[in-house]
């Protein structure tokens, strides 16, 4: 998982190696339409995480009509909420572009590349949240390989498109959308292969559909709130960043893909607690729900100071080979420098909120998000952006990511330690 993860973040950052290429104003577009994307993203592994839970508890223990009952009614809802999200992007994009912050040629630009990009959104979506469904049903291997194809694509057919290789029309930042469309429809081609046809876990029925429904959303629903608080969150930073110029939201917008490569280890990390707590704790073997959160903490935190020593050393150096602007390394670089110490505590809080949902407990990690964002992170990045400008910014995500992620550790081992008591 941490190499399909890792795979789609570096087809991102070398998308924005690309965009660098043509100009500074598209880069800053897709700073603009990052928290957007993510937001979309975020809800629609909200569906997820709620299907991922009631799945793995079901694979746990061993009832193999309710794993497939569940599949299919899980992606009948991906694919519903994604076509309705992509129609209301498509209509509402300016203003919402303008919202943020983005004025002039660059909301342009933007508007431009999400009509394009939300096209492939719902086969993005349905390969997404297929990935997490095969984990749940016990597959690890087969979503890397999924993440991975549609990567490599992205990276391949990008030149071509943005750029015109081959005689083709240089499209620019319009190519790099319809690459996204491309490269994730195929993701989705390979994942509909394994419902289909590998697995044959797919029922075409809508049998029992609203108790499927009930129980998905149940986790779900709390879980795309708590899912939108981070790319909320970006949406906050970028809108604090536009009043101080273009190329400071560009360098954002490069520190944040660069920084989203190392996270994705964490990512990774925290993506394998879910399935793990769920599984285990449907055929009640507790032991193993322990030895797996102490792993996962751990590597959290381990793989926290590698990436922060790397971008301490390496940092500028890699901002500098998307854009040399003086202005724009030197936003990222002070990113890069100041967020990766907190990655670890950020994949801390996300292993807890694994194992909240794969208990069926949304509730404590809406809670944490909702803190995180409302109690810790605009209060001290308003003050600390009026005294010490983006560095401000970027250290209120480090120090609010370290709190949470300690808080959520915390109330996730004692929750945890009330259900085995009270477990029959």
């Amino acid at each position: 998982m941490i190499l399909g993860f890792l795979a789609m973040t570096i087809a991102q950052l070398v998308e924005a190696v690309y965009l660098g290429m043509v100009g500074t104003r598209e880069l800053a577009a897709v700073a603009f339409a990052f928290p957007v994307v993510m937001a979309l993203g975020a809800a629609t592994r909200g569906i997820g995480v709620g299907a991922g839970a009631v799945l793995a508890r079901a694979a746990g223990a061993g009832d193999r009509a309710r794993m497939s009952r569940l599949t299919s009614h899980a992606l009948a809802l991906v694919l519903a909420f994604n076509l309705i999200c992509a129609t209301a992007l498509i209509a509402g994009s300016r203003p919402l572009f303008a919202l943020l912050g983005a004025e002039g040629e660059i909301l342009d630009l933007v508007t431009s590349y999400i009509a394009i990009w939300a096209m492939g959104f719902p086969a993005f979506g349905l390969s997404m949240v297929g990935t997490g469904l095969m984990r749940s049903l016990g597959d690890p291997a087969f979503p890397g390989v999924v993440m991975t194809t549609g990567s490599v694509l992205q990276i391949v057919i990008g030149p071509f498109l943005i750029f015109g290789w081959l005689g083709l029309p240089a499209m620019g930042l319009e190519g790099a959308a319809w690459t996204f469309v491309a490269a994730r429809g195929a993701s989705f081609v390979l994942a509909l292969y394994w419902f289909l046809i590998r697995e044959r876990v797919l029922r075409l029925s809508g049998k029992d559909f609203l108790d499927s429904a009930r129980a998905i959303l149940h986790v779900g629903i709390p879980a795309m709130a708590t899912n939108l608080i981070g790319p909320l969150s970006t949406a906050i930073v970028t809108r604090l960043l536009a009043g101080l110029g273009v190329a400071v939201v560009a360098g954002f917008g490069i520190a944040s893909r660069i920084e989203a490569v190392v996270s994705m280890v964490v990512i990774g990390i925290a993506s394998s607690a879910g399935p793990l707590v769920g599984q285990n704790w449907g055929a009640r073997l507790y032991d193993r729900v322990w030895a797996a959160l102490r792993l996962c903490y751990r590597y959290c935190l381990i793989w926290s100071a590698i990436a922060a020593c790397i971008m301490w050393v390496g940092g500028a150096f890699f901002v500098s080979l998307v854009n040399d602007e003086e202005a724009v390394v030197a936003t990222a670089t002070a990113f890069l420098y100041i967020v990766p110490i907190s990655i670890g505590f950020m994949g801390m809080l996300n292993v807890s909120n694994g194992a909240f949902n794969a208990l069926s407990k949304p509730w404590p990690p809406l809670v944490l998000s909702i803190l995180r964002l409302t109690v810790f992170y605009i209060p001290l990045a308003l003050v600390a952006r009026h005294y010490f400008g983006y560095v401000g910014v970027f250290a209120a995500i480090a120090v609010t990511d370290i709190a949470l992620g300690l808080w959520g550790r915390e109330w996730n081992r004692r929750t945890l330690r009330r259900e085995q008591a009270a477990a029959p």
